[in-house]
């Protein structure tokens, strides 16, 4: 995530860059940052969840979308992108500055980067839990097997649980299906120093 050198824009300047960009552009705060530019391995998992997620969900009753597509964030406007976002159900969009924005997301994943990791796990993570079908977030760690669950409680709190084997499933509570390790991490390398972590006991975070 890199941020443009200019150093404030107006909402409308932003939404006319968006629309011509074959980037991906986030606004926040006057600032325009690129959330393109990922390399081969944040590519190859985007893919890898894309496919393991169509080969258990029928397509007539669960929508799935890349990275490309804009989720409207009420308390952080006027969108943002995620890596994977879907739903059960009929997907519901807004027209925001001349473009369609998804409303009704489940399921965010969110592949992380070191540049965007502290972004995706604080100040993005906070403002999705604006949006209210939002119930359950994924990070998923690119440079050894990891990925992070949360899922929204009844009282608003979420619970988080850890993955960090290869023979690991994660039960999607959202889409009510599994999420294979092995599956998300098919055909990734990992550097020989990313050493495996104990799985941390689920918690509690609002």
């Amino acid at each position: 995530m890199s941020a443009n050198p200019r150093a404030q824009y107006t909402l409308a300047e932003y939404l006319e860059l968006d629309r011509k960009s074959e980037e991906r552009l986030e606004y926040w705060g006057g600032e325009i940052f690129s959330m393109s530019g990922v390399n081969e391995k944040h590519a190859g998992i985007e893919i890898n969840l894309m496919s393991s997620l169509n080969r258990r969900l029928p397509r007539n009753t669960y929508r799935i979308f890349l990275g490309n597509m804009r989720i409207k964030v009420p308390s952080m406007p006027p969108y943002r992108y995620g890596d994977v976002s879907a739903l059960c159900g009929k997907a519901q969009f807004e027209e925001i500055g001349g473009v369609d924005a998804l409303t009704n997301p489940m399921l965010i994943i969110e592949v992380l980067s070191a540049s965007t990791e502290a972004y995706d796990r604080g100040d993005k993570f906070t403002h999705y839990k604006s949006i209210p079908s939002f119930i359950e977030y994924l990070l998923v760690a690119q440079h050894r097997p990891h990925i992070s669950q949360f899922i929204r409680q009844e009282d608003g709190s979420w619970l988080q649980r850890e993955f960090n084997d290869l023979s690991g499933v994660v039960n999607l509570t959202s889409l009510d299906c599994e999420l294979p390790l092995s599956e998300v991490y098919q055909n990734v390398s990992f550097d020989s120093s990313a050493s495996s972590i104990q799985p941390v006991a689920p918690q509690m975070d609002r």
